[in-house]
């Protein structure tokens, strides 16, 4: 036996909470973040971001190329040997660009915060 439907309310009730009154999105409010990014503190932290990413980007593309250069047969008669070793080099290759740029990334870390 089915149960007959309630009817509903049509209206809506809404709360704010204070936080939400107090918080304003005009300009004036985020003019410190633009400011402090042009600051030495700031550039440390862009720097130190760069640094993670870099270096985290290095070692995984470093052990994605180990892996794809230890899979490379060296049987001459397989179709897919050129593009095993076409892979494998441009997988160093892109490894020894994050490898340099971690290096500058590193180089322009630390000779801000020395200073």
């Amino acid at each position: 036996m089915e149960e007959p439907q309630r009817a509903r309310s049509h209206t809506v009730t809404t709360t704010a909470s204070s936080f939400a009154e107090n918080f304003s999105t005009s300009s004036s409010s985020f003019a410190y973040d633009r400011e402090f990014l042009r600051t030495l503190p700031g550039l440390l932290i862009v720097a130190e971001i760069g640094l993670c990413f870099n270096g985290s980007a290095f070692v995984l593309y470093l052990s994605a190329t180990v892996v794809d250069a230890s899979s490379v047969s060296p049987e001459r008669d397989s179709h897919n040997f050129n593009s095993w070793a076409a892979s494998s080099f441009f997988a160093f290759l892109v490894t020894i660009c994050y490898a340099g740029n971690t290096y500058f990334s590193f180089i322009a870390w630390r000779s801000r915060t020395i200073q």
